[in-house]
């Protein structure tokens, strides 16, 4: 029997629906070279207003990751979510798999859209995008958040221990899950107190609707994450950087957060969200926005006016 009913693509719609609420249309660029992304931005742009830019991680599309924040912070910036290459809708026919491309791809439609100045705000995979373009484009990019993003680890990494996996194949069918027995293992590995009770079918639903599109590419997406990386090769990005992650992140571990801040001397500071995993826009919604609103409506200075300094919040 065909199946009539989705959980996932009707709480999907829910989403689109939401955000049209909060002001934002959905707009699709086709950067000529046979690349297109897909955003959803403001219905009318505030020039008054600062722009700010939300990057997703692998998972979902865009709008599941950000739809509690996008109305709150739509009042007070002009807020512009992409989705990036091979979720959602955007994609490209082109080799290249490099978080710089994707960096490059999203600037090239912020542009298209008229985006010349914007804070950034990337999470998990997204971090590595933001903070790409960040290091690329020091003069377009004013303000950066970081949010349980290993951009400082290295390849040894995973042989040395740190992660809870042995392999990147190993890491992949976790984060790629495609049965519900691996979609548990990864709500495990991401939440602080995972939910235990998630139905087989409403899993299994899930991964048909989101996880299996572009499965090949994702992959292609973290194994270029990973290989030959080393933190003698990150660049040292020079804007105001807040970096946020979870106390118990099983996915990246804090001391990646620690090396990063390392990493960036004193233009950064790190907020280590206590009783939280990954998945810290889900599991601390408020507090994530309550630092974003802190930090990213302050005017735009040279330079962070901390120490390199970090903290532990309830």
């Amino acid at each position: 029997m065909a199946k009539c009913f989705s959980f996932t693509a009707s709480r999907n719609w829910c989403y689109k629906c939401s955000f049209s609420t909060a002001g934002l249309k959905s707009t699709t660029t086709d950067l000529g070279d046979g690349t297109v992304i897909h955003c959803w931005g403001p219905k009318t742009h505030k020039p008054r207003k600062p722009t700010l830019l939300l990057i997703h991680g692998i998972g979902a599309n865009a709008m599941w990751q950000w739809n509690d924040f996008v109305s709150p912070l739509s009042s007070k910036f002009n807020v512009y979510v992409p989705d990036l290459l091979f979720f959602g809708e955007s994609y490209t026919t082109r080799p290249e798999r490099s978080e710089n491309f994707q960096a490059q791809c999203v600037m090239r439609a912020m542009e298209a859209m008229g985006v010349r100045r914007m804070r950034v705000v990337g999470l998990s995979y997204g971090g590595f995008v933001a903070y790409s373009m960040a290091a690329q484009f020091p003069d377009a990019v004013e303000r950066v958040v970081i949010g349980c993003a290993g951009v400082c680890m290295e390849e040894k990494d995973m042989e040395e221990g740190l992660f809870k996996v042995k392999t990147v194949d190993e890491a992949i069918e976790i984060l790629l899950a495609r049965t519900p027995e691996k979609l548990r293992e990864l709500m495990r590995l991401s939440f602080y107190k995972p939910v235990t009770s998630v139905p087989s079918c409403f899993l299994s639903d899930f991964i048909d609707v989101m996880c299996l599109e572009n499965f090949q590419e994702r992959k292609e997406l973290i194994y270029a994450l990973h290989k030959d990386r080393k933190l003698s090769d990150l660049p040292k990005i020079t804007q105001p950087t807040l970096i946020i992650w979870g106390e118990h992140d099983q996915v990246f571990p804090l001391e990646l957060a620690n090396r990063l801040l390392r990493h960036l001397e004193n233009n950064a500071q790190l907020v280590v969200l206590k009783k939280a995993g990954h998945a810290i826009n889900m599991e601390k919604t408020k507090e994530v926005y309550s630092y974003l609103k802190s930090f990213l409506t302050v005017p735009v200075t040279p330079k962070l006016d901390t120490n390199g300094s970090s903290c532990k919040v309830d």
